[in-house]
């Protein structure tokens, strides 16, 4: 099968999260198998770009990545080198799955490929949520999608990464047909060692974003009544940064918070394993990589109930799941602190559940079935 993935940013740029990570893993899966698996990215690294000859083909762990130089610097990704590939090129393929939205890149590329005769599946990648839908530019969302979106969204197979993003978007486009399947991570195969912290630690390891809910975070945190430790792995805009350095003083727990920065791949799993607890209590989240590969290395997690996996963490017994009212999280912390027959058995036990759940092979094969639908 030929199968073309476009999305606005593409391994190395790590920046943008989950779905660079996920996205890259899944076409690697592909290729692998057999399937000749083309992208068709910009050379978008953030406030800069990647250090790539764009239009040219790059063999990236098997897999032909093309980076189209952007005219734009920002999240709207302008790309008319893109579009004009896309438009001589979209027939070539038997799939063409797309991967965000919103940015005019994938709006205009998807609007092109509808033309042709491939399939075309549209993932949202947590885009179509109703807190992204009015936070942030809503208007300019509501005018995308008035004049034009919803029409080219319907049009396309929806690709859900969780059950909760799935009825979220249908419910924003009654009747959208779809499937739901999860992100593809590569997980090590390192051992799991048991942390031995002076304190009870827990780590926040995602983009710093608003939407990730640390203001709530530091609220319960500051309401604790025994020590703990918070280390943010993540970076984010520096401005938001500051203001969240600032709640903390305000609060009285600056000194129980460690700012890291972003990590690298090796240093991620190992800061997981060193960690008592993973949280993330966030606003919305359609699936949540990190809460894949903390459980992997057998760190508990405390999500929200607006993470994508919550209803996988409270089906299994993975650790804890919250509502954002600020009595919730201290009373959730306050159980996870002392659960220490509960952590210890997910430290057991939880690598073994991820295996068969997200077993990498059953899941390509998942995707390819959808793709021959």
């Amino acid at each position: 099968m030929k199968i073309l993935h476009i999305i606005p940013a593409y391994k190395p740029a790590y920046g943008y999260g989950g779905p660079t990570e996920s996205v890259s893993r899944l076409c690697e899966g592909l290729a692998a198998n057999g399937h000749v698996v083309d992208v068709y990215t910009t050379t978008a690294n953030g406030k800069t770009e990647l250090d790539v000859i764009p239009g040219t083909i790059t063999n990236v762990e098997g897999v032909n990545v093309i980076y189209f130089k952007r005219i734009t610097g920002d999240h709207t990704h302008v790309s008319p080198a893109l579009w004009r590939r896309l438009v001589k090129t979209a027939s070539h393929y038997d799939v063409i799955h797309i991967h965000s939205w919103w940015n005019i890149l994938n709006v205009m590329a998807a609007r092109i490929a509808l033309f042709s005769k491939a399939k075309v599946i549209l993932a949202p990648r947590g885009m179509l949520s109703g807190y992204v839908f009015e936070s942030g530019n809503s208007s300019y969302k509501k005018l995308i999608h008035k004049l034009g979106g919803r029409k080219i969204l319907k049009k396309c197979v929806l690709h859900a990464t969780a059950q909760s993003e799935y009825m979220e978007c249908r419910k924003l486009i009654p009747g959208w047909q779809g499937f739901v399947l999860p992100n593809i991570l590569s997980l090590p195969d390192i051992e799991i060692k048991g942390p031995h912290n002076e304190c009870f630690t827990i780590i926040f390891m995602s983009r710093i974003h608003h939407k990730k809910g640390l203001e709530k975070l530091f609220i319960a945190i500051s309401k604790l009544s025994f020590n703990l430790k918070l280390v943010i792995a993540g970076d984010g805009e520096e401005a938001y940064i500051q203001q969240l350095k600032q709640l903390a003083n305000e609060l009285n727990i600056a000194s129980k918070i460690d700012w890291i920065g972003w990590v690298n791949r090796d240093e991620k799993f190992e800061r997981l394993n060193q960690s008592d607890l993973c949280v993330l209590t966030s606003f919305n989240e359609n699936f949540a990589n990190v809460v894949v590969e903390s459980l992997h290395m057998g760190t508990a997690v405390l999500v929200s109930e607006n993470v994508g996996l919550s209803d996988f963490v409270g089906e299994n017994n993975l650790g804890w799941v919250c509502t954002l009212d600020t009595v919730d999280i201290v009373g959730k912390l306050n159980e996870a602190h002392l659960a220490t027959q509960k952590l210890d058995h997910i430290r057991k036990h939880g690598r073994e559940i991820i295996r068969t759940t997200f077993h990498e092979q059953v899941l390509i094969t998942k995707y390819y079935e959808e793709y021959l639908k």
